[in-house]
C-alpha cells in the first residue's frame, strides 16, 4: 500500500500495490500496521457497502457529529465514483475546503476521511459498489447532512444529478448548518 497525504491535513491517499501473475493479481487493500506508520490512526469497527443503480447518482455531504465523528476509508469496488471530503474541523485554516478523487474499481485508490469532515460522492456508471471502512460505529442520532450543492463549499460535480435522495437535497446548508450547530 502507499499511503499519500492530499492537500487537505488527515486526508489520505490510499493507493494498492497488486502482485501480478499468471493468476491476475492480489493486492493489500486494509493493514493498520502500514496505516498506522503513515500517522493514520483507524480501526475498522464496520464495513458498509452502497449501491448505486444509475450513474450521477449523489450521496452526501454526510457527517456524524460529536461524540460519534466517523473516520472512512472509501474504495469503490465496482464501477467508479467522484469522492469527495469536506473539512469541516472548527479553527482549520482549510474550513469548507475540499478534496476530491476519482475513484473506480480498476484504479486500486481509496480515500481516508478523518474525523470532522463530511464526505460525499456521485457515481459515474451505472450499478457502482462503494465499500467503506468506518470507525467508530454508525450511530443514527448522529448522522447529519449539508446540501450536495452548497455554494460556498462548491463542489463540481461532473455529472448532471440522476437521483439524490429526500435528505440530500432538504439538508441546510453550510451556513444553516454552522449557525443552527450540529443537533
Amino acid at each position: 500500500m502507499i499511503v499519500r497525504e492530499t492537500e487537505l491535513l488527515g486526508v489520505f491517499d490510499v493507493i494498492d500495490e497488486p502482485a501480478a501473475d499468471e493468476r491476475g493479481s492480489f493486492a493489500r487493500i486494509w493493514c493498520e500496521d502500514e496505516l498506522r506508520r503513515a500517522g493514520i490512526d483507524h480501526h475498522c469497527a464496520q464495513l458498509s457497502i452502497s449501491r448505486s443503480a444509475r450513474a450521477g447518482t449523489i450521496r452526501g455531504l454526510h457527517l456524524a457529529v460529536a461524540p460519534h465523528e466517523e473516520a472512512k476509508l472509501v474504495r469503490c469496488v465496482r464501477g467508479s465514483i467522484f469522492d469527495v471530503a469536506v473539512d469541516l474541523r472548527p479553527g482549520s485554516p482549510t474550513f469548507a475546503k475540499f478534496v476530491a478523487r476519482e475513484l473506480s474499481a480498476a484504479s486500486g485508490r481509496a480515500l481516508f476521511i478523518p474525523p470532522g469532515f463530511a464526505h460525499g460522492l456521485q457515481t459515474l456508471e451505472d450499478d457502482t459498489d462503494v465499500l467503506y471502512a468506518i470507525d467508530p460505529p454508525f450511530v443514527a442520532s448522529a448522522a447529519r447532512a449539508i446540501r450536495y450543492d452548497d455554494a460556498t463549499i462548491g463542489v463540481p460535480w461532473p455529472l448532471p444529478p440522476s437521483v439524490v435522495s429526500d435528505r440530500d437535497t432538504s439538508a441546510p446548508t453550510l451556513d444553516e448548518f454552522i449557525v443552527r450547530g450540529p443537533r
